[in-house]
């Protein structure tokens, strides 16, 4: 009888090391985030930080940290994901955990990017007057013809993280100068999703 109550309390613990381990090898730098005087009390990321760029509660992700996996949806393993920059192998072991502790929701493995399918990209290609690109629900760009690269080039300059528009706009210096047409339209303007 107390055996199933130490399995659940060891990865209820193997839970809390996870996060909190991935938590601390980001930087707020590699995370995009600017950073607020010189003396962090904390080695990485705050789990304030953290939540914000999952997209989720500051309380939420604390229950997460402490083991409290239960119901926990994919869209919330996805914004985790994202923000602690997780590769295949650790979205993969943080399933599984989540599983183990008594997830309750049916969980799918959530995929690193996101790609179009070839047909979809052979449209795009086949788009030469136009610029075009594809965007996620979180405006990731997932697949573009030459002049839609070539028009949001200065996105493509971070080589480590995927590109997103968001990210861009929001914490880029370089948005602030980015126009996409001979009338200088800011970039968040016409051209860009956020509207």
């Amino acid at each position: 009888m107390g055996e199933p109550k130490k399995v659940a309390a060891d990865v209820r613990q193997q839970l809390r090391e996870f996060l909190a381990t991935r938590r601390a090898r980001l930087t707020p730098e590699q995370a995009g985030l600017p950073v607020f005087g010189g003396n962090r009390r904390v080695k990485g990321l705050r789990r304030e930080e953290v939540a914000t760029l999952a997209g989720i509660s500051v309380e939420y992700y604390i229950r997460l940290e402490r083991g409290e996996a239960h119901g926990v949806s994919e869209s919330v393993l996805d914004g985790i994901n994202h923000a602690l920059q997780l590769n295949e192998a650790e979205r993969a072991h943080l399933l599984d955990l989540v599983r183990a502790s008594g997830g309750t929701r049916p969980l799918k493995l959530v995929t690193a990017r996101r790609s179009l399918r070839p047909p979809i990209q052979r449209i795009l290609d086949s788009m030469t007057t136009t610029p075009a690109v594809v965007y996620s629900g979180r405006l990731d760009v997932i697949g573009t013809n030459a002049l839609g690269r070539a028009l949001y080039a200065p996105m493509y300059d971070d080589p480590v993280r995927p590109v997103n528009t968001a990210r861009f706009a929001f914490l880029n210096p370089a948005a602030r100068t980015f126009t996409c047409d001979d009338h200088k339209t800011t970039f968040i303007g016409p051209c860009c999703p956020f509207q």
